[in-house]
């Protein structure tokens, strides 16, 4: 979040629907240059994507900045498809825990934690793991993976440079 709030382009539209890998830092966007911030709503799951599609729809001209989770990307995955037929200007971070993390929260939260292997294995993203850049090439959209945070910076800022849809599967 520190490299999302140092690079972001002034009048950018960033939304976000990373929960357990952006909620905590947010307020770290206070620091970016002036934007507008799409959050989900309520406790939906997956929105983000198509919701992305349709800021940088109605919002031409800006560059729209999406903070994603990969277990609620893959609720709405397909939206990546139409960013890349519609050639639109949206840069796609996918935090790629390998779980659905906010799920095992909700359980927690709940005190529904199961200590069964079958069970926990349901919310794992491992199994086999999800390579969001193949995902991605194969909906049309440039992609990139970033193991460290140096390389997320860099891979962030040439993906900011250049319009079209891009993403950047940062692996945490």
């Amino acid at each position: 979040m520190r490299a999302v709030a140092a690079l972001l382009p002034e009048n950018a539209v960033v939304t976000d629907e990373g929960i357990t890998s952006t909620l905590p830092y947010s307020s770290l966007l206070a620091t970016a240059a002036p934007h507008d911030y799409l959050p989900i709503t309520g406790g939906s799951i997956g929105n983000i994507l198509p919701l992305s599609t349709g800021a940088a729809i109605g919002a031409p001209g800006r560059k729209v900045v999406c903070l994603e989770g990969d277990g609620s990307a893959m609720y709405t995955l397909q939206a990546l498809w139409t960013q890349a037929r519609e050639r639109l200007d949206v840069v796609t971070v996918i935090y790629a825990n390998r779980s659905y993390a906010v799920l095992n929260h909700e359980l927690r939260l709940v005190q529904a934690e199961s200590r069964g292997e079958k069970a926990g294995s349901l919310l794992d993203l491992g199994n086999p793991t999800l390579d969001w850049v193949k995902l991605a090439e194969g909906m049309g959209v440039e992609a990139v993976r970033a193991d460290t945070t140096e390389a997320f910076a860099d891979a962030f800022a040439a993906a900011l440079r250049d319009p079209g849809p891009r993403l950047i599967e940062a692996v945490i």
